[in-house]
């Protein structure tokens, strides 16, 4: 499958050094105006110098692997340095009686369990998230390539928002259920005071109690709450990225230093992760109460909630998210600067689209 992807990807629209010239405004050899005979090789030369700049071909093995790595470092760090946050917000979901908000959540639990309790269910959401950072990372790159080649390269730029919303959807697809075992663990741990205090507690007991059951029960309310989060967190970023280098970055990508490009990443994760917070909330109130209880079904819970009762730590999750989902694209960007790895600029109409609108002759 993966090396198909690979001979696939050479000829992507997405592809890396071809955009890279076109963003630049080096066009084709053979478009080059008589009278410059130099142009050609120069274009020639420009074109290998691209190529040389990075470490593997875009599409190839080696660049999925390290996409994968870079979701592993940008979502298992990340998730677990906000578990005391997120676990606030769970216990604020599932027990809104005695968790009245944010700050009267961080209270209480310093008040029983001290600042150590506040890591509770670290272990599993380090595990959990890098799992799935993993898969929604690396995927992502593999079915991007995957539609885009299908689609063609003109309606990969004119569909190029329902492509970056089918790839996604199709990575998170995978990515939850590498996540469910460790994020039912985790909920178990932070929502059930005296239940366990660790992974390797919580595990072989959920496993005596329901068994393969405890760990998969909460799949379909994650890719309830985690599917749209993806689509939204991707489409979102790469549209956010694209606008903000056309209306707002008062000089093209090409001449952009590599830290002011990973500023503009940033901005526009931390736009993504606004409305991803919003979007997921409801289904992430779910999970939490369903993974809490034993026997309830999803549809019982979200009836037992209420439409007020699912929007309980909002405000948690929107802070929580949006830093979440901004240090999430800086560190994968950063990881693919890093072991230089293409970074293709936002796509541009192909040529033979502008001469089909008339735009060129």
């Amino acid at each position: 499958m993966f090396s198909s992807v690979a001979h696939l990807a050479r000829a992507n629209p997405f592809n890396a050094p071809h955009l890279q010239l076109v963003h630049d405004g080096l066009s084709d050899p053979r478009s080059s105006p008589a009278g410059h005979p130099g142009q050609p090789r120069r274009t020639r030369n420009l074109a290998a110098a691209a190529v040389e700049e990075y470490s593997c071909e875009y599409g190839s093995m080696k660049f999925y692997a390290l996409c994968g790595f870079g979701g592993v470092l940008s979502c298992g760090l990340t998730h677990t340095a906000v578990v005391p946050l997120d676990l606030v917000k769970c216990r604020m979901q599932v027990d809104p009686q005695k968790y009245k908000g944010i700050f009267n959540g961080f209270s209480v639990t310093l008040k029983e369990d001290g600042f150590r309790g506040l890591a509770k269910g670290w272990a599993p959401t380090f595990i959990g998230y890098s799992m799935q950072g993993l898969c929604k990372f690396g995927f992502y790159e593999v079915f991007k390539v995957l539609y885009s080649n299908i689609l063609g390269e003109e309606n990969s730029y004119v569909w190029r928002t329902s492509l970056y919303l089918a790839a996604s959807a199709s990575a998170e697809f995978f990515a939850d259920i590498a996540l469910a075992p460790m994020e039912a663990a985790k909920v178990r741990i932070q929502t059930q005071p005296g239940y366990a205090n660790t992974l390797r507690d919580a595990a072989p007991k959920m496993f005596k109690e329901e068994g393969i059951k405890a760990f998969y029960k909460g799949v379909a309310p994650l890719w309830m709450r985690q599917i749209p989060y993806t689509m939204m967190k991707f489409a979102c970023f790469e549209r956010t990225v694209e606008a903000l280098y056309k209306y707002v970055v008062p000089k093209p990508r090409s001449e952009c230093s590599k830290p002011e490009q990973l500023v503009v990443t940033f901005v526009a994760g931390y736009i993504a992760g606004v409305f991803c917070a919003i979007v997921s909330h409801p289904a992430d109130s779910v999970v939490s109460v369903l993974n809490k209880e034993k026997g309830s079904s999803a549809s019982e819970v979200l009836k037992r909630l209420g439409f007020k009762g699912v929007w309980k730590g909002l405000f948690a999750r929107i802070i929580m998210i949006g830093t979440l989902t901004a240090l999430q694209w800086f560190i994968y960007d950063s990881v693919k600067v890093y072991f230089r790895l293409p970074r293709p600029p936002p796509p541009e109409m192909p040529e033979s689209l502008k001469k089909k609108l008339g735009l060129i002759q």
